[in-house]
């Protein structure tokens, strides 16, 4: 594993990305927010994910020059048309709209239609929490996780951020709709280790911890059984109808043709509640009182990446010898 320097992850992505139809603010825009991905540690969807962004651009699925446009707007909720465009940029744009909003109404709510895969959802979370906004974002995606009860993938592993804002470190959950990504299940599988919980069914539809077995299966669980199917059901719902555009039932199953996906993006100003100095100390005070349940042992969420984040900026982004070669390449 290499240790390369952040800022030249950026250069080289950038490159990359100028070459295949991206100007150069949306090219280094782009190549930022794969980077900033794998320094906070989510590699899973950092550049380990460029090659599949790529292909994706390459089979025409990602159109690298569209940009999102505003179709309807009603008052502090608008509707976004994302054009099939990159789908990180598509979504710090629709945040950044969304915080604007918010700053003329107290709430902005954009809903985006037609769009790709935002990458890390928390990305956006961390961009609604640095403005000083409450941020909640959703998307949905193609069908790759059973409802409770059947063994046929239904429902999207639709992931669902909440951002709060606090100067001494902003409280960011990002989490997906099984209890662990498929991403995670990769990363488990390729470090060869056992998912320290059970994750998901075998093929004879025993729980398992074997993510390889998970992979095979198709078969995640569910978050809180019965409740992570149901919520991964509304927040489809939801998508889709704010923003008008498509559902789970209508991507192709294949991941390299997941286009036309539906999210949406929530940013609350508490600038308009209160001062800031009153939220900073009632959200310090609710986090310190979950900590001092095992000061040892719990972390608010968010609170590792900060530390992870520090630690990659110091020695450089782990990234694998042979995709770093095929990204010069590229």
């Amino acid at each position: 594993m290499l240790r390369v320097p952040f800022a030249d992850v950026v250069s080289a992505l950038t490159a990359a990305l100028a070459g295949l139809g991206f100007d150069s603010d949306r090219a280094a825009r782009c190549a930022r927010l794969f980077a900033e991905t794998t320094c906070d540690g989510v590699y899973s969807h950092g550049i380990e994910r460029v090659p599949r962004f790529l292909a994706m651009i390459r089979n025409g699925s990602v159109d690298p020059g569209a940009a999102p446009v505003c179709v309807q707007q009603l008052a502090a909720i608008e509707r976004w048309n994302g054009r099939r465009g990159p789908g990180n940029l598509n979504a710090w744009a629709s945040m950044a709209r969304a915080v604007e909003l918010s700053a003329e109404h107290g709430i902005g709510c954009v809903a985006l239609a037609n769009t790709n895969h935002w990458m890390r959802g928390g990305t956006y979370g961390w961009q609604a929490a640095d403005a000083g906004v409450i941020g909640l974002c959703w998307t949905n995606t193609l069908a790759n996780l059973p409802p409770w009860g059947a063994s046929v993938p239904a429902l999207g592993n639709n992931p669902l951020i909440v951002a709060v804002p606090r100067p001494a470190g902003h409280v960011i959950l990002d989490m997906a709709m099984s209890q662990f990504s498929y991403g995670a299940l990769t990363a488990y599988r390729q470090r060869g280790a056992m998912l320290p919980v059970d994750g998901g069914f075998d093929a004879a539809g025993n729980l398992t911890r074997d993510p390889a077995a998970i992979e095979a299966s198709q078969r995640p669980l569910p978050i809180g059984y019965w409740k992570g199917s149901g919520l991964a059901m509304m927040l489809d719902l939801l998508a889709a109808l704010l923003s008008g555009g498509l559902a789970t039932h209508q991507f192709p199953a294949d991941p390299l043709r997941e286009t036309g996906l539906s999210q949406v993006f929530l940013a609350i100003s508490l600038a308009r509640l209160q001062p800031a100095e009153d939220s900073a100390r009632m959200a310090d005070a609710i986090v310190a009182s979950v900590l001092a349940a095992n000061p040892a042992a719990v972390r608010y969420p968010g609170e590792q990446i900060l530390k992870t984040r520090a630690e990659n900026l110091r020695l450089g982004l782990p990234v694998r010898e042979e995709l770093w070669e095929e990204l010069l390449r590229a």
